[in-house]
């Protein structure tokens, strides 16, 4: 199983699903929709500004021109406010987006906990309490946005042992939140070693959906890359600079594929890697404070909002053309899978041990 500090942290049974080497590439664009605070401070119940979202259709030149509807995963301050809601409600309009839920604890009520490190991922909170934060927000954008949300990420990736069956019983079909190979337990975080980037059905056939970021390794050590993940980027090997060291040796080198912190040229070499490993949906994520320089540690300057929107539009460049890969997003996947699982399937493991 996989574990966490305090035990087991996944009580449900994950299956992978394994889809066929000569399906097209699929791709799928997640917006993490929150207010813009400062990363490098303590969490803060204030800190709601949402100017931001004004910024979002700067990419959305890009996702017309391939065809692309994006997800955006939002919060409680985005859609509680007018200048947050407004231009969701016009991409929704124009059938141009879909929408789903980002639980961030600290700035979604009920207000009940103390904010911490540990209380920053809505697992970790008591099941109640994560059931009520997620209710609130979910009627919220019920009542703003006139939809019932499906599609789930949790703020922080912090899924907890008792979120899947919160999010069954609130009827999402699809969470989005694993982090292939990482291991967040040192800081009071899920341990993701075992995920793949590769999609599981959660409790069985036809229940959750999970749609793990697009997250690996590349280089020759690449098949050892969870096993070193955490020794690279522990306190130790990021003061040594491990990391970089191995990466520049090509040797070993953790690639997300979102143009935050990443550059084009490492997305090409991931989805290479992932291709030959046999993975066909790919996810590229951002934050949407992005969209404005100052907001994220990616995005400081003009020059670099630049850079950021053309890498996305380079990468959906190659993807469909190079790759012959195809857009696609959460909902259109999961019912894909579901047609298809009828066919002959992996049968489950006990606990993830799959994964």
């Amino acid at each position: 199983m996989i574990t966490s500090h305090s035990g087991v942290l996944f009580k449900d049974d994950w299956q992978l699903i394994e889809l066929s080497r000569d399906a097209r590439p699929m791709l799928l664009v997640i917006v993490d929709t929150e207010e813009e605070f400062d990363w490098a401070k303590p969490f803060s119940r204030t800190e709601v500004n949402v100017r931001s979202m004004a910024a979002q259709y700067q990419m959305h030149r890009i996702f017309e021109k391939f065809g692309i509807k994006p997800t955006y995963v939002i919060d409680y301050p985005v859609i509680s406010q007018a200048e947050g809601a407004a231009p969701l409600r016009e991409l929704l309009d124009a059938d141009a987006c879909i929408i789903g839920t980002h639980l961030q604890p600290w700035v979604n009520p009920p207000f009940q906990e103390q904010i911490s490190d540990r209380n920053s991922y809505p697992g970790n909170l008591p099941p109640d309490l994560e059931r009520r934060k997620l209710e609130t927000l979910s009627r919220k954008i019920e009542d703003v946005l006139g939809l019932v949300p499906q599609i789930y990420k949790a703020g922080r990736y912090g899924l907890g042992p008792s979120t899947f069956r919160t999010l069954a019983e609130a009827g999402y079909t699809i969470d989005l939140s694993a982090v292939p190979g990482v291991d967040f337990r040192w800081k009071f975080g899920p341990d993701f070693r075992r995920v793949r980037p590769v999609p599981y059905w959660v409790g069985g056939v036809g229940e959750i959906l999970e749609i793990p970021m697009t997250r690996g390794y590349t280089g020759l050590f690449a098949p050892a890359g969870p096993q070193l993940d955490p020794f690279l980027y522990s306190r130790f090997g990021r003061g040594l600079h491990l990391g970089g060291i191995l990466a520049q040796l090509h040797l070993l080198e953790r690639i997300t594929l979102s143009p935050e912190g990443e550059s084009h040229r490492q997305h090409v070499r991931l989805l290479r890697a992932l291709l030959r490993q046999g993975v066909r949906i790919f996810s590229l994520t951002y934050h949407s404070p992005s969209l404005v320089p100052g907001n994220t540690p990616y995005v400081r300057s003009d020059a670099d909002l630049r850079r950021f929107i053309e890498s996305v539009e380079q990468f959906c460049a190659i993807f469909t053309g190079e790759f012959g890969g195809v857009p696609s997003d959460p909902l259109t996947v999961r019912e894909m899978l579901l047609n298809s699982a009828r066919k002959p399937v992996k049968p489950p493991i006990a606990g993830a041990a799959g994964l």
